[in-house]
């Protein structure tokens, strides 16, 4: 039994003045003993990462960013590298987001490198696979993960460090989500090619994260689908009351 993780991914949101709802989620946090039962992250702009890194700090709360350079250092200008954003305070980084996809141009291949350096610290790789609207109306999905989870993956992956995120683009802040089925579909089909990649015992131990319009009302729903092992979630982790409302969807045994 895979312990869950709940992430949250702040995209480009969030000021120092942010920081009280991390404190509010700190709250809940200690109170209720959450981080028992599920791992729990933010993920905030690297801007905050120091702040919330601090404030953080041997509570329970993890930390990570969003993207990161596949280099270590270099003349790449505005580019951060998984080496500064570990020593920032960063324990996780997202790689491979559909809209660092779509928006950046990032390839499978860039990802897969990205991947390669995030592990290469000793952070967790969270790396993200989802297909668009006009793949799925032509019954592409399977084959598009497939493609992208194959070449986006390590060759030598550390399962107990990776993270797979699927994130179906046209269900991204649409407030759609596919049916129940549909999802079990997909992460069975996620499961079973990470078998194929990396043999059963690496694959039973990566946590398969499901994103794309993740609220608090679809949240128990969404957490009892075979092969889904938490949440990575958007806007709804920007108020600590909502991101709540989706953590409490995994205290139970």
């Amino acid at each position: 039994m895979l312990k869950p993780l709940v992430a949250g991914n702040w995209k480009m949101n969030g000021l120092r003045s942010s920081i009280t709802e991390v404190q509010t989620l700190l709250e809940a946090i200690r109170r209720d003993n959450l981080s028992e039962l599920t791992d729990i992250m933010l993920c905030p702009p690297v801007t905050l990462l120091r702040d919330f890194s601090e404030c953080a700090a041997d509570t329970g709360l993890f930390i990570g960013a969003q993207d990161c350079h596949k280099d270590d250092f270099g003349a790449h200008t505005g580019d951060i590298s998984a080496a500064m954003l570990q020593d920032a305070g960063a324990q996780a980084v997202i790689v491979g987001h559909s809209e660092r996809r779509t928006d950046h141009g990032e390839t499978s291949t860039m990802v897969r490198e990205k991947s390669i350096a995030v592990l290469g610290t000793g952070m967790t790789a969270i790396i993200c696979i989802g297909e668009s609207e006009a793949e799925r109306k032509v019954g592409m999905t399977l084959d598009v993960i497939s493609e992208q989870l194959e070449n986006s993956l390590p060759a030598d992956v550390e399962s107990k460090s990776t993270v797979i995120a699927y994130e179906p683009i046209w269900a991204i802040g649409t407030g759609l989500t596919p049916t129940a089925s549909d999802i079990e579909e997909v992460h069975t089909s996620i499961r079973e090619t990470l078998e194929k990649l990396t043999g059963s015992s690496k694959a039973s131990d990566i946590r398969l994260l499901y994103g794309g319009s993740v609220k608090p009302d679809n949240a128990a729903e969404l957490m009892s689908i075979t092969n889904v092992n938490g949440a990575l979630v958007g806007g709804a982790s920007l108020k600590a009351k909502d991101f709540l409302g989706i953590v409490s969807a995994y205290q139970t045994t």
